[in-house]
């Protein structure tokens, strides 16, 4: 898996264990599969670092599949395999990419469409993503992500500090802050590997330390609510996003919805001006108000189950059931890190553009600046 970042300052200072360290936690949680006992994840930095001070050229990574080597064969480049696993995957899985994958790119493979998809690809992101929160942690912002519900069990963590999530989740094996909730997940995932099944659920970010003002209003495509959710729908298995109090709060009154201002004296980050209440969590106008930001993501069960959903055979087009492949029963703790890591880049990204610099100490002196100039409001 490679990644690469373009457009990073320079002069931030960062250690192997930065990156590793997110890395790990995106292979723990209650509910993986044998994949994760294969792979131990690592960064292999190959370019745009040196002595571990980034240089402001494109940052390359790499994070190696120690799995990949017994597939070199059957996924040689360049002449087609006849080994076992060469096998064609024929009989596509419900909820997958493999069946509208195989019809839009003309293959008669569907491995061709899974590896592609697979939420592997997501360890790039939290490698990228370890960079990007070391990078806002230089201008003081911090961000953790909880889980809030895995199946029918629902967690309630609304009144958990947020520089407390992180502790706390750290804790649990299904990373809630609700541990009577983490018990019943835990007998949830338990069940649904008894049935052959899987489980999906909430993950919920909050991000602390924002000045107000972050992204704008003034086009569709810049609008920091907007990129954020392209961001979160990306993610493998994704089916909803919101912000703030988002659907929960379809049924409200505006009276009852919108989050009134009050001045205070006290001078933060997010200048004089304060919230009642977070119920838009951290914005209004597509921009930062100084507020927790606050996001949650659903994901849907996953589609490999290890008793096989009805499907077709492409080949014969008879009924079939779904291929089987290696697979979790539920991954929603490691949700819970690759939305921290889709948050952090999202983030870094709107912080380059707002205050520029080819350096990280540049690009402090414009976030300094900006500050001073907030809290005269």
């Amino acid at each position: 898996m490679f990644c690469m970042l373009d457009g990073f300052p320079a002069g931030l200072r960062v250690q192997p264990e930065d990156i590793n360290f997110w890395l790990a936690e995106r292979q723990k949680g209650y509910g993986r599969g044998g994949r994760q006992r294969i792979e131990k994840d690592e960064v292999d930095m190959l370019a745009g670092m040196r002595g571990g001070v980034t240089l402001g050229g494109p940052l390359l990574m790499a994070v190696w599949n120690r799995d990949f080597k017994n597939w070199t064969d059957a996924m040689d480049p360049w002449k087609r395999s006849t080994g076992p696993r060469a096998t064609k995957i024929v009989q596509p899985r419900p909820g997958h990419a493999d069946l509208v994958g195989a019809m839009k790119y003309e293959l008669d493979d569907c491995r061709n469409v899974l590896e592609r998809a697979s939420a592997r690809e997501t360890a790039g992101r939290v490698a990228a993503g370890a960079l990007c929160r070391k990078l806002l942690a230089e201008f003081g912002v911090d961000l953790a992500g909880h889980v809030t519900q895995i199946g029918p069990v629902v967690a309630k963590t609304d009144k958990v500090p947020s520089q407390d999530i992180r502790k706390i989740s750290m804790k649990s094996q299904v990373r809630c802050c609700d541990k009577e909730a983490g018990v019943k997940m835990i007998a949830a995932i338990k069940q649904a590997k008894r049935d052959k099944d899987s489980l999906g659920g909430v993950v919920e970010v909050r991000t602390w330390g924002l000045p107000p003002g972050i992204g704008t209003y003034t086009q569709w495509d810049r609008k920091l609510d907007a990129r954020i959710c392209q961001a979160m729908m990306s993610i493998q298995a994704v089916k909803g996003v919101e912000v703030g109090i988002g659907f929960r709060g379809a049924g409200r009154a505006g009276s009852q919805f919108h989050d009134e201002i009050v001045y205070s004296s006290e001078e933060r980050v997010g200048g004089h001006y304060r919230r009642l209440s977070n119920n838009l969590g951290g914005t209004e106008g597509s921009m930062t108000t100084g507020e927790d930001l606050v996001v949650r993501v659903m994901k849907k069960p996953i589609s490999t189950l290890m008793k096989p959903l009805r499907s077709v055979n492409m080949e014969t087009r008879e009924p079939a059931l779904a291929v089987l492949e290696r697979s979790d029963t539920c991954a929603v703790p490691a949700l819970a890190i690759i939305v921290e890591s889709a948050l952090a880049i999202v983030l870094a990204e709107f912080f380059i553009e707002k205050f520029g610099g080819d350096t990280v100490n540049e690009m402090k002196r414009n976030f300094d600046a900006y500050v001073v100039s907030v809290n005269k409001r």
